[in-house]
Parts: C-alpha cells; structure tokens; sequence
C-alpha cells in the first residue's frame, strides 16, 4: 500500500501521447495540480514510463508512482535534487535505477513489490536517507551497501528470501526499526542480539522454533514473531509489546495489555516511530 497521505493528485501534468493506456487512450488525472505544491501523486495510472513533464518540476520534495509498470526511471530525474520522498513500490524494476542513486537528498525510498534481487553499489550515494523500504522482492542476501548508509533507521527488508543476517550488520548503529517477516530463517539472528538500540524487530512468519531472551534489548518497545513454529513465546523487557501465539502468557501484570485491542497498539507504536524516524507523516 502506497504512503502518500496528504498528497495532491496530479492533474495539469499535460502527458504526451506515448503515455497512453489502454486503447490508446491516455491516463487523465482527476485533479488539477495546484503550482509550486511540493507533493505530487501519479500512483495506479499504468504509466510504462514516467511523464516527462514531471522532470520539470524541481520543486517537488515528495514524489509517488506507486503501482504503474516503470521498468527503469529517466536520468532527467536527477534535477529533482529537492526530492525527500520518492516512492516507487508496485512496478516492475528489476535494478534500482541509477538516476535514483543520485537524488543525494532523499531521506524515504520505497521500492517494494519490484523484482529486485540486489542494491546497486551507488545505493551508498544516499548518504542522507532514513527510510528504505524493500518489501516483497528477490533478496537472497542481505546488501550490504546498507552499511555505509550512516543515517538509516528503517528498514523494510519482508517477504524476501533471506536465511541469515551478516555479522556486520552491526555497522548499522542508527538502525531503529527492523522488519524481518515472511523470510526464511530458521534460527533467531545472533548478530540481533547485540543490536541494542533497535525499536522495532518484526520476525513473523519466518521458520523459527525457538526464540532467545531479548530482555538486554534496551531499546526495545515492539517485538512481533507470530506464524513461526515456537513452543514457548520469547522473553522480553517489561515495557515490550509483544504479539505472537502464547504472548499473552508472558509478563504477569502486562496481560492485560497483550489481550487489550493489539492491532491498535501495534499502530499507535508503529505510527510515532515512522513520526520520529521516517517522516511519512
């Protein structure tokens, strides 16, 4: 699902022809675009290919074409230095594009639902960003261009193809919030546990049996592993959701908690650690 609360649809965006979809008939944004608005949203238009008007617009800071069918963005994008948002899930990338790589000022990326199997080494050039989000691709290993991206502290990382962690994942010392689901991995990351300034850990629905104690996990404040093979719940700091079959037997006086309506605490936490560290609202 595309973040782009607040955004104002597109509409005086003139498209040439070849931006056309079915029957030739070309995608008319509903709204006028109102001059100088620093949001623009062409998200579900079936472009094959981003209108080249939009290049023009080097005022826009953030920037959604989520759900189209890009195969690659133009290099003229790269006058788009003002750009702090850049949302690209739900298309049809197969590289990240290295046009991306150069927007220096991006702090939020979302690339996922693309066909991605790895991060280009330019990924490094975005030295500022603070959200990245590649959900839903290919990756068998974890890229390790991540590590010199000094500033990042979310990552969406799910329903990937990943078995283990490398140990220098530990040079990721901003990372706050780590989602892990719908991966592969059969024992709980070692290297996790020395990451003691993570938030937010999300291991749902991975292979794992058996969870260690997370209790020197200061940071900590949600720790999701529901849909793995456990016979007990993790043991976990006392100011820690948890969500997971069995969570409600584990924190005596928090069971309340546990049992209350967890999908709203689960939303309530995660919406103020993506106020505090990627900007999405």
């Amino acid at each position: 699902m595309c973040r782009c609360a607040g955004s104002v649809t597109a509409g005086s965006i003139l498209l040439s022809e070849t931006d056309t979809g079915r029957g030739g008939q070309p995608h008319r944004p509903p709204h006028p675009l109102t001059p100088g608005d620093p949001v623009l949203d062409l998200s579900y238009f079936k472009f094959r290919r981003l209108p080249r008007q939009v290049l023009d617009l080097e005022y826009l800071e953030k920037l959604y074409v989520c759900g189209n069918r890009l195969r690659d963005v133009p290099k003229g994008i790269t006058r788009l230095q003002g750009l702090r948002t850049l949302a690209l899930d739900f298309n049809k990338l197969d590289d990240v594009p290295l046009s991306v790589c150069q927007l220096t000022n991006l702090t939020c990326l979302y690339l996922g639902s693309n066909r991605l199997i790895s991060l280009p080494p330019e990924v490094r050039n975005l030295q500022n960003l603070r959200c990245l989000w590649v959900e839903s691709n290919y990756f068998q290993r974890f890229p390790k261009q991540l590590y010199d991206l000094p500033n990042l502290r979310s990552l969406q990382i799910g329903d990937n193809r990943l078995r283990t962690l490398p140990s220098d994942l530990l040079r990721m010392e901003s990372l706050r919030g780590l989602w892990l689901y719908g991966n592969r991995f059969q024992e709980f990351p070692r290297v996790l546990l020395k990451m003691e300034q993570l938030e937010i850990l999300d291991m749902d629905r991975n292979r794992i049996s058996e969870f260690p104690n997370l209790h020197h996990l200061p940071g900590l404040r949600l720790f999701s592993y529901d849909h793995n093979p456990v016979k007990e719940p993790p043991r976990v700091g006392e100011e820690v959701l948890i969500v997971g079959e069995g969570a409600e037997e584990v924190g005596g006086a928090r069971t309340t908690l546990i049992l209350a309506p967890v999908s709203l605490l689960i939303i309530s936490e995660v919406c103020n650690f993506c106020k505090q560290n990627c900007s999405l609202f």
